[in-house]
């Protein structure tokens, strides 16, 4: 017990260090802070609302505008999704389909260590290519929105099941979203929409705590990400409570349907642009 506190003593001071470091040297004040901020608020009143899309938000519209490199974008997001998911799976816990989180979790680790590492390779080395499949991932995340997966005759089986976990774990450790790939993945099992809820929500919590303490080991949990996360979880939670509060004057499918294009058309851009810097393909 006193070893944890000690560690979460020394985690919060971290955190207050940065936070004053920051705003000494003027920077709490960037346009890039509060840009990345109001993404965040934004992301998260469309989840309430929507019930997807804070992380494909985050990852499309900051990376995309580049206002802060992906490996620390990603342990961001991480953060938040695991507070975001935590939150929302208080009182559901006993509605997990056991069976799936299981096997869904047990391909979690191989996949996001290689995709953790993919992501840190192709930062240092080919960073064009890495946002070129930032902007793949979007494209395809996008388009996946306006599909309806139809319920298959059984609950798929364990080799499927850990093999999809492993994928999700492969596009979580490269950019911590993988919610649309294990959204198809988990609304195409003949379960009912509250088990297949619960089990997203546990299997989100355990992959994004998986990659927090991946990044922690690593080194990568730098000032900036705890600072960012720090800013950014009362503003997920305010953006919560505004979309639970204040629902949109449009309708559910039409706020979809706007964030789908707009997903859709950002990730088109960050091909066309991370293929121009790669490639040198000025027509783009």
């Amino acid at each position: 017990m006193r070893g944890f506190a000690r560690t979460e003593f020394e985690f919060l001071s971290r955190i207050g260090t940065a936070l004053e470091r920051l705003w000494q040297t003027g920077q709490m004040a960037d346009f890039s802070l509060m840009l990345v901020l109001l993404v965040l608020l934004f992301g998260s009143y469309v989840q309430a609302v929507a019930g997807f899309a804070l992380g494909m938000i985050a990852v499309a519209v900051i990376g995309g505008l580049r206002l802060l490199d992906i490996p620390t974008l990603a342990a961001i997001v991480s953060f938040l999704s695991l507070l975001n998911a935590g939150l929302s799976l208080r009182g559901h816990v006993h509605e997990i389909h056991r069976p799936t989180f299981f096997w869904l979790g047990l391909g979690i680790v191989p996949g996001l260590l290689l995709g953790y590492w993919l992501m840190l390779y192709l930062n240092a080395s080919h960073l064009w290519l890495l946002e070129l499949c930032l902007g793949a991932f979007i494209t395809l995340g996008g388009l996946s929105m306006s599909l309806r997966p139809r319920s298959w005759a059984r609950v798929s089986g364990a080799p499927f099941t850990c093999s999809m976990g492993t994928v999700g774990g492969l596009l979580g450790g490269l950019f911590s979203a993988s919610g649309p790939l294990l959204g198809w993945f988990a609304y195409s099992q003949p379960l009912s929409v509250a088990i297949i809820r619960a089990t997203l929500l546990g299997y989100f919590v355990l992959a994004t705590s998986a990659r927090t303490v991946i990044v922690f080991f690593e080194g990568s949990l730098s000032n900036t990400v705890l600072l960012y996360a720090a800013l950014g979880a009362p503003i997920v939670v305010l953006g919560a409570w505004l979309g639970r509060r204040f629902p949109p004057v449009v309708g559910e499918a039409a706020l979809k349907r706007g964030v789908f294009v707009g997903l859709l058309l950002m990730g088109i851009w960050i091909c066309a642009t991370a293929l121009n810097t790669g490639l040198g393909l000025t027509a783009l």
